[in-house]
């Protein structure tokens, strides 16, 4: 059995995974502070791909960074090289796909943050920045962490849109997901069998720790009230 479909999955996920986590903060931080109309907007327009299907956000993708797409032939014209049908061109769907997860989760977070406790920092003399990683984040590190494990549970399974700027290449572009849709194809359900109870095991151990994330949330929030 290769197991190259496991490894390239979980390097996606996990780099896409990264990088949707510091994004979202980014922007759940920053827009969590604007007038309401305008949050209201900004909102509509980070979470669209939650809702798009994902083939949607591979076609638009391709012709982005396709041959024929603005960065595909920029990129192809400085470096000679393609941008899709390799392995990291499904980090750009997975980035896409995922970053809604992390963006509302955070932002929920930030939003129910006790402000108590920053404007009592404030009144100490400490910076904003010190405030945030030192007392903000600490604060919502469970909602942060909620949305890691959803991000990357949901960019480990990612199908349509990476299926769409990756393709399906033996030990290159392979994923878990491509992996079944191949066996299915070609009629081989016992290796597609194995490979659906290996993103069942994953999946289980992934819903289990958002189930203790949730978990602890509750509590404070009880203990808080």
């Amino acid at each position: 059995m290769d197991w190259f479909p496991l490894y390239n999955s979980i390097r996606i996920a996990l780099i896409a995974t990264a990088v949707t986590f510091f994004g979202g903060i980014f922007f759940a931080y920053y827009i969590a502070k604007l007038p309401r109309y305008i949050k209201g907007v900004l909102d509509c327009i980070l979470t669209l791909p939650l809702v798009l299907p994902p083939t949607v956000v591979g076609f638009f993708l391709l012709k982005t960074i396709g041959k024929n797409g603005f960065v595909g032939k920029l990129v192809y014209a400085l470096f000679g090289t393609k941008m899709t049908m390799t392995w990291y061109a499904s980090i750009f769907a997975v980035i896409i796909v995922t970053f809604p997860l992390v963006y509302r989760t955070v932002r929920s977070s930030f939003e129910t943050f006790d402000k108590n406790l920053i404007y009592a920092g404030k009144t100490l003399g400490l910076s904003n920045t010190f405030i945030f990683w030192r007392i903000i984040l600490p604060g919502c590190k469970d909602g942060l962490l909620a949305g890691i494990v959803l991000a990357f549970a949901r960019g480990l399974g990612e199908y349509g849109a990476t299926s769409m700027v990756s393709g399906y290449t033996p030990g290159r572009t392979a994923t878990i997901s491509t992996t079944v849709y191949q066996l299915w194809r070609e009629g081989n359900d016992a290796l597609a069998y194995k490979w659906i109870f290996v993103n069942l095991a994953i999946s289980f151990v992934v819903l289990v720790a958002l189930n203790i994330f949730e978990g602890r949330q509750k509590r404070r929030g009880g203990s808080g009230a």
